[in-house]
Parts: C-alpha cells; sequence; structure tokens
C-alpha cells in the first residue's frame, strides 16, 4: 500500500502542474498516409531524432508530439513495408506545426509479413478489427500472457484462469480458441490434434512483437484454416526495429523477476537486418505455489536479396516450468463471506466446504525435507523445484518454431509469398497416479467429495515404503507421481500467389500444407519412496518382471498419433477509391493415423495378447471440408464507411471426434460443423479526427456440433457414431472508439453485448450391437438445450481507457473493465433430463480497475535512454469470479444450478508490476 501511495501522489503531484510551464511551447500535429492510396497507416512510429520523443499513429493516421521547445527538429517516420521517410519542421512557441507524411511502398511489394498474415486495413478489409501496436503491448500487459492485453477489445474475454504462468485462454464472440485462429507472423499455432493453445509455449513472445491484430468473426484470413469467433495475428518483424540494444528488469508481486535483453541491428547496407532477445523469468505466483522458472529467445532476421526477393528467418521458443493451480474450487472454498453475500448460496453447504482463502491451490502439500527423492522430467533425474513441498501439478514445455519466409515479386504484377516452417514441442505436465494420502481421509468416501483437502505426501511415502516390508529394493509404489507427456513435431508450408489483373483487380491463390505426429504417454516421474511400480498396461509386457516400472519409464498408456492436413483456396478483391469487394473459397482435407504401442493387433484363441504381433495401428480416410466468404467496403465521405462480409464454414472435426485414442476405436462417418456468419458495421470520425467510434453486429449459427458416443460394431470391434444437431446462435453488437481533443490526454472505450444460446433440443438414433444377445439394438438419445445461454464468457462487458501525457515521455493512465452476464460454463451433452430447463449459474457482475505508469527520464548519455514503468493490476483489490463451471461434478452441493454447485476461479487480488529499461 505505502507503494501504491506514493505512486498515487506522484500522479497528483504532475497532473497539478501549473499550465504556465506549457504556456510557451509548441506541438507538432500531422497525419501518416499511403503515398499511393492516400488511405491512413495507423500505428506508425514517429521519431524526432536524436531525443527520447515519439509518438504512433492513431486508427485515422493522425499523431500530434506537444510539449516541445521551440526549435528545429527532425521526425522520422517507420511503417512496416514503406520507406523510412524524415521531414525538418520547426516549432513555434505556443504554436502547433502541421505536418504530412506521405509514405512509398518499398520496392519489395511493401507489406509482405502483412500479406502472409493477413493484416486487415484500416478503412478497407471489410471485417472488424482492432490493433495493438508495440506502445499499448508495452504500456498496458506487463508480464502477463499475451491474450490478456486484449480486453479492453469488444467481444473479446481472457483470464489467467488457475493463476500460473502460462495457462491463461481466450473467448472471442462466445467461442473458445478451438474456433480461434492464432497466428504467429502468419504461422496458425493452434494444436493440431484439438485446435487449442497453450499460451506457455509462447512465453516471452509479447517481448518481440511489433503489433497485434484481432479480427472478429470469420475474418479476411484466406488460409483454408476455419476462424469462426476470430483470428489473432501475431507480428514480430526485424526490418521494423531501429538499431540499438535494450535491457529491461522488471520486479513484481510474488517474488516476481524477470530480465530482458535486446539487440536490434536496424536496416544494414539496404539489405540485412536482424534481431535477437533472450528472457529469464522467475517468480513464486500470487497463488500458492504458481511458481514459474522460465527462459525465452527469440531471433529475426531478413535479407533483401536483390529488388525483387527477400528472405526472413524467425525462430522462438520460451523452454519453461511452472506450478499449476488446476481444479476449481466451491466458493465457499476460497471465501466464505463471498458466499454469504450471494442470494443463491445454500450455506447449509458450508458443513461440507471449509474456508482457505483466495489464494488456496489444492494442486501442492508440503512434504519433510528428509525426503530426498528425486524427480524425472524430460528426460533427466533432478531435485525437487523445493525440497519443503511437491506440487501434484506441474507443467513443463519448450516448443520451438522456425519460420523461412521468401517473398519474390515475378513480374510487375505477379508475386509469391512463402513460408516454411517448423514446430517441434517435448514435454508434460505432472499428476498422481494410484492410491496416495490425502487429508483429510473420510474413509469409503471418493476422494473430491471433501474441501478443501490436500495431499499427504509424507502419508503416501511411509507407505509405499512399508508396503512389503522387508528388504528396501523390494518396497512397492502404490501411489506415485506420473508425466503426461507430449512429444511432437509439425512441418509445413504455406504459399500465396497474388496476380494484379489491373489497377483494381487481384487474385490470390494459395496452398496450406502441415503433417504433425504427436507422442503420448505417461512416464514415471515420482516414486514418492518406494523403489517400482507395477503397471500392466503394456500388453507387450508379459511377465512381472516387465511390469515393473522405474523413473522415466512409460506406463498407462503409448500413442502416436499423426496428423495430414492440406488446404488451398482462392480469392478475388476489386478496388477502387470508394469501395473494395473480395470474395474467397477455400477447401480443406485432412487425415489422421493413430498407433497404439501397448497393444497388440491380433489375440491368441485364449483371448490373451499375441505379444509377436505387430501394434495396433487405425488410419482414417480424408475428410473434407470448405469455407467460403466474402465482404464489401463502401467510403460514403472521407470520414465514414460502412461495410458488410458473410460466409459458411463447414469445418473438419478434431482428432478425437474421429479417433478416440483411449479405447482405439475409429467413426466411420465422421461429421462436420458447419457455420453460417453474417456481419455489418460502419466506421467514422469526427472533429478533424480527433473522434473516432467503430461499430458492428454480427450474426453467427453453429450447426451440428457433435457428441461422438462409443458402440460396438456387428463384427465386434469398437467404433464411434455421431449424434448431431446441436444448434446454436452466436450475435451480438460492439462498439469501440476514441477521443484525443489535445495532446495532454485521450480517452478510448467499447462495449459489446451478445446473445449467444442453444437453439434447439437435440434427439439421436444410433445403432449398437450386443455381445451377450448377439443382437443390433437402437438406442435413443436426448439433450433439452434449447433456449439456454452459452456460457464460459460474459456477454456483455464495457472497457475505459484513459490516458495521461502531462509531460514529454511520460504517460499515466487507467484501465476499467466491467463484465455482466456471466453464465458458466456447461456441457450441452450433459442435459438428459427433460425437467431440467435451468439455465447455468450465472456468475456475478463485476468490474477491475488497472494503473499503468510510464517515464522516459529527460536524461541521455551518448544516446543511451532510461525508461521506468509501473502496473499496478486490480487497484481495489475486488474480489470477483472470472472463471466458473456449473454443477461441478466434483464441487457441487445439490445439482441444482445455482451458486453452491458452482466450481469457480477467482480472479487475481491486487499485484505490481515495475522496472526499469535502459536502451541505446
Amino acid at each position: 500500500m505505502r507503494k501504491l501511495g506514493r505512486l498515487g501522489i506522484m500522479l497528483l503531484l504532475v497532473i497539478a502542474l501549473p499550465a504556465a510551464l506549457f504556456a510557451q511551447k509548441g506541438a507538432i500535429k500531422g497525419k501518416v498516409v499511403d503515398a499511393k492510396t492516400g488511405q491512413a497507416l495507423p500505428g506508425a512510429n514517429i521519431l524526432i531524432v536524436g531525443t527520447t520523443m515519439g509518438t504512433t499513429s492513431n486508427q485515422s493516421g493522425a499523431f500530434e508530439i506537444g510539449n516541445l521547445l521551440p526549435g528545429r527538429y527532425t521526425l522520422k517516420v517507420t511503417y512496416i513495408g514503406y520507406v523510412t521517410t524524415t521531414k525538418d519542421v520547426r516549432v513555434r512557441p505556443g504554436k502547433t506545426t502541421p505536418v504530412k507524411f506521405t509514405l512509398s511502398q518499398t520496392v519489395m511489394l511493401a507489406n509482405a509479413i502483412e500479406v502472409i498474415a493477413d493484416r486487415a486495413k484500416e478503412r478497407e478489409t471489410p471485417v472488424a478489427f482492432t490493433d495493438i501496436p508495440k506502445q499499448e503491448l508495452e504500456a498496458r500487459l506487463g508480464s502477463r500472457d499475451i491474450p490478456l492485453v486484449l480486453n479492453t477489445t469488444p467481444s473479446v474475454y481472457a483470464t489467467q484462469q488457475g493463476g500460473g504462468a502460462g495457462d491463461a485462454r481466450i473467448n472471442i464472440r462466445g467461442f473458445d480458441q478451438r474456433n480461434i485462429a492464432i497466428m504467429i507472423n502468419g504461422v496458425p499455432v493452434n494444436d493440431m490434434e484439438n485446435g487449442w493453445v497453450y499460451w506457455s509455449n509462447w512465453d516471452g513472445v509479447s517481448d518481440a512483437t511489433a503489433s497485434i491484430q484481432v479480427q472478429r468473426g470469420l475474418s479476411a484470413v484466406n488460409l483454408a484454416t476455419a476462424s469462426i469467433g476470430g483470428t489473432m495475428n501475431i507480428i514480430t518483424d526485424p526490418t521494423k526495429q531501429e538499431f540499438g540494444l535494450r535491457y529491461k528488469q522488471e520486479f513484481g508481486s510474488g517474488n516476481f523477476l524477470k530480465e530482458t535483453v535486446s539487440f536490434n541491428s536496424g536496416l544494414i547496407n539496404g539489405k540485412y537486418a536482424f534481431n535477437a532477445l533472450l528472457v529469464r523469468k522467475t517468480g513464486d505466483g500470487i497463488i500458492d505455489k504458481t511458481w514459474t522458472d522460465a527462459w525465452a529467445w527469440y531471433f529475426g532476421a531478413s535479407w533483401n536479396v536483390n529488388q525483387n526477393n527477400r528472405l526472413e528467418l524467425y525462430a522462438l521458443g520460451a523452454p519453461q516450468r511452472h506450478g499449476n493451480n488446476f481444479y476449481k474450487q466451491n466458493i465457499a472454498v476460497y471465501s466464505k463471506s463471498f458466499a454469504e453475500g450471494l442470494a443463491d448460496y445454500d450455506t447449509a453447504a458450508f458443513s461440507k466446504y471449509h474456508e482457505a482463502g483466495r489464494t488456496f491451490n489444492q494442486n501442492w502439500a508440503p512434504v519433510s525435507p528428509s525426503y530426498k527423492g528425486k524427480q524425472m522430467w524430460n528426460g533427466h533425474m533432478t531435485d525437487r523445484y523445493n525440497p519443503n513441498f511437491i506440487n501434484e501439478r506441474e507443467n513443463f514445455f519448450h516448443k520451438p518454431q522456425v519460420n523461412l519466409n521468401w517473398y519474390t515479386k515475378l513480374n510487375e504484377k505477379l508475386n509469391v509469398y512463402s513460408v516454411f516452417y517448423y514446430s517441434g514441442g517435448h514435454g508434460g505436465g505432472s499428476g498422481p497416479l494410484g492410491k496416495l494420502t490425502r487429508i483429510p481421509w473420510v474413509a469409503g468416501q471418493k476422494w473430491y467429495k471433501s474441501a478443501p483437502w490436500r495431499w499427504d505426501w509424507d502419508a503416501t511415502i511411509a507407505t509405499n515404503r512399508g508396503t512389503n516390508g522387508g528388504k528396501k529394493e523390494k518396497f512397492e509404489s502404490i501411489g506415485i507421481l506420473r508425466n503426461s507427456r507430449n512429444n511432437q513435431w509439425t512441418l509445413g508450408a504455406i504459399s500465396k500467389a497474388n496476380y494484379r489483373i489491373s489497377d483494381n483487380l487481384k487474385t490470390t491463390f494459395g496452398i496450406d500444407w502441415r503433417t504433425a505426429q504427436i507422442e503420448h504417454y505417461r512416464e514415471v516421474r515420482d516414486l514418492l519412496g518406494g523403489n517400482f511400480y507395477i503397471d500392466k498396461s503394456n500388453e507387450y509386457d508379459d511377465t512381472p518382471q516387465k511390469q515393473k516400472k522405474t523413473y522415466g519409464d512409460k506406463i498407462a498408456y503409448f500413442n502416436t498419433n499423426t496428423v495430414d492436413w492440406f488446404g488451398t483456396y482462392v480469392q478475388s478483391e476489386f478496388k477502387t477509391n470508394l469501395m473494395s469487394v473480395y470474395g474467397m473459397v477455400g477447401y480443406s482435407m485432412i487425415k489422421y493415423g493413430f498407433t497404439d504401442h501397448f497393444r497388440t493387433s491380433k489375440t491368441l484363441p485364449d483371448g490373451s495378447p499375441d505379444v509377436n504381433s505387430p501394434e495396433y495401428k487405425l488410419k482414417s480416410n480424408w475428410i473434407t471440408g470448405i469455407q467460403t466468404k466474402g465482404g464489401a467496403s463502401y467510403r460514403l465521405t472521407e470520414n465514414i464507411d460502412f461495410y458488410g462480409n458473410a460466409g459458411f464454414v463447414s469445418k473438419v472435426p478434431i482428432f478425437d471426434n474421429v479417433i478416440d485414442d483411449r479405447t482405439g476405436s475409429m467413426a466411420n462417418n465422421p461429421k462436420n460443423e458447419k457455420f453460417t456468419d453474417f456481419e455489418a458495421g460502419v466506421n467514422a470520425y469526427f472533429m478533424n479526427r480527433k473522434l473516432y467510434t467503430k461499430a458492428d453486429a454480427y450474426y453467427t449459427i453453429w450447426k451440428d456440433r457433435a457428441k461422438s458416443i462409443g458402440i460396438v460394431n456387428q463384427d465386434g470391434s469398437e467404433g464411434i457414431v455421431f449424434i448431431t444437431g446441436m444448434n446454436a446462435l452466436h450475435s451480438g453488437v460492439e462498439m469501440e472508439g476514441g477521443f484525443r481533443p489535445m495532446s495532454l490526454f485521450s480517452l478510448s472505450g467499447s462495449f459489446s453485448i451478445g446473445n449467444w444460446k442453444f437453439t434447439d433440443d437435440v434427439k439421436g438414433v444410433y445403432k449398437s450391437y450386443d455381445r451377450q444377445q448377439h443382437t443390433v439394438s437402437l438406442d435413443t438419445v436426448n439433450y433439452y438445450v434449447k433456449d439456454l445461454k452459452v456460457g464460459d464468457a460474459p456477454q456483455t462487458q464495457f472497457a475505459f481507457v484513459g490516458t495521461l501525457y502531462p509531460i514529454t515521455g511520460m504517460r499515466a493512465q487507467i484501465v476499467y473493465r466491467y463484465y455482466m452476464r456471466n453464465y458458466s460454463y456447461w456441457d450441452p451433452f450433459s442435459r438428459t433430463n427433460p425437467k431440467d430447463r435451468t439455465q447455468s449459474w450465472r456468475a456475478p457482475d463485476y468490474g477491475v480497475l488497472d494503473m499503468h505508469f510510464s517515464y522516459k527520464l529527460p536524461i541521455a548519455f551518448n544516446g543511451v535512454n532510461i525508461r521506468v514503468f509501473a502496473h499496478v493490476y486490480n487497484v481495489l483489490n475486488s474480489l470477483y469470479i472470472q472463471d466458473a463451471t456449473d454443477n461441478s461434478r466434483y464441487n457441487a452441493w445439490d445439482h441444482d444450478h445455482d451458486a453452491d454447485d458452482a466450481e469457480v476461479f477467482f480472479g487475481p487480488p491486487r499485484f505490481v508490476n515495475a522496472g526499469f529499461s535502459i536502451s541505446y
């Protein structure tokens, strides 16, 4: 609190400085536009040469630098894909000097990286999108996961979930990450099996990011990859950086420490540029034992081979390990008083759920330091992270990605952009296996039926050391910690050919090829005092000796999954000074393979496994999908434009909906999900572009969300059938805008309201073979979901951002976000009772206030600049629920969809991130 008080006093003093202090100073006000089209270039960097002063252009290309002493200044403007431009400007006392920059595209078709990443352009691309330039990223993100900087964007909801580093998730328009295309430098990074994104794999990417663009809805992405909720484009560009060295040191709550070192060469001889970055991050975590121990690295390089060819190389990775807070809890476990304040919480539940505190984490417990047992992870035996406790859940992973981009101009009309990439992941997460002791222990009660409980590591270790008695080498562990491993590699190529038919008409053809192999297995991580663990999962282990497993041995399952993907598309785009129109058709095909290394492909006459037979394998047929979309934008005046778009997607199913790698069964006729989307919007600028607003409405129909059901085929083999018809509607209205009446302050905000609900009850009939009766039966399932709200994100939200620029180089900002109508996550296929039409539990509305401050000190030593910064998150220390699951299997009181039946994650308490950077 003392630090927070000092910061507040400092801000008040700055704001209260006498106006006379600035009376004789002048300002520079201008605009940055494309030299050919005259269109605004938002996010351009404007720097006063020889100083630390600068800014970026806003959505309309406008910028302003105030509080300048009279004199002559040289302004330099840089923008991706455009020639760097400088101008000399004279500032007079008390006057504002106007200036206009018209930037020309570079010879190499200009914005090549933006073409690869399908970046939308202001007043041209007919989609709803928001840009986050690097300055805003640094101003607000701190050292949190990247998605959290997007919470001021309409219809975007991101949380840290349990609070572990890299455990964030993002939701756009009610769709989770499986239906959002996440791209880094034009390459999709969603998991090839299930579409998820694990942000711990990209820890440190924010430090190398030049900008982020979020396109909501079907977006303008013209890859065959389907993006239903939206697309998140992250750009790291070596040619955008000026020459320089930078060191950044950060401190924060939970003993957080982070050091970042970066180097940028700038453009050398007009041909070469490269940059490199190294990050080291440690901390104990804000939530109990969600510690982090991480590195991150990045390298980028570009080579302008000649005026028609350019090569770029990007490589990044983030080797890390961190403690998880994996389990949500009943509300009363975190705060009894909060639960009491909810009208729909039955206080009788207090007899079962006992308060453990806001930062409670069930996934760790103390252990006697006299236990010296080591742990296995990533192929190495190491000491435990801490001798005084053991994390049940720990994540460790490193997934480097390497892109080689080639841009070539074949002639004045034809250009080709290609990306060849590799990604290889290595790691996993830990968890319990077997019989472990917990506190409290209630005989005969399921392990999750008493909360809060903790693992009793010392008791488990004692049990493992005494199970068989006698000599130590005979000790069998009946409860252990295991690693669930996920080792993978992906190879891919994306190539786009742009052919300019005329000045107004352009056609693009593209291909997208990927192949991936993923290993899934469990291994012994910690024997917890014993010498071996008995595992009989491997059918090839046909002797008791083979079934004895020790550190690093594979247990439980061992599968190799393969994914082969090919997509292609064609798109045409027509542009004039007043309008732009585009249409796109895409086709994709996917094939899955599965090998069970623990299962034999044949059995002996007595039904036992034939250990001399090959491993069990499955391979699906090619599954195809299509998408088509198009849109138009019309510039009514210089300050107002309208747009609309529509599209249809038939999306191929994920791996788990084709092959069940637990049972080794496969669907004979897997079903595609189908999406139809309509969107319309308007962008407007007022008061000489000091005020802007963007508004849009969307209407998305999600059809045939499928439920896979395991059956027995008539030949006795196991299979999968699909129940389809689970349909949902996602519609809503979104607005965002900004106002900067003078150089001293700016205001911006966003608002969105959605109506996301299921539209129909579902009935399905399927055939299943009865092994005992030798008959085929018809089974029926019904799901009662009509008019129930889609959960997992607030359907109404708004954000307000106020920024002060009291003196040159100083920036103070407040961000306030408010969320309403946050229905808990629930599984629509769980609603099988026709009398249960109750909405999932609605979490309380809540607001969060954050503060950000930065100051470039007005001193420089031979080009060395110093900046200090501070972030205070949840300034008011508000207690709120950010994630909730309805009618929890583990933590529900009476299963009637109210507060005492939800399991939740509270938002983090107040925490601070501060530091300084030194740059040259």
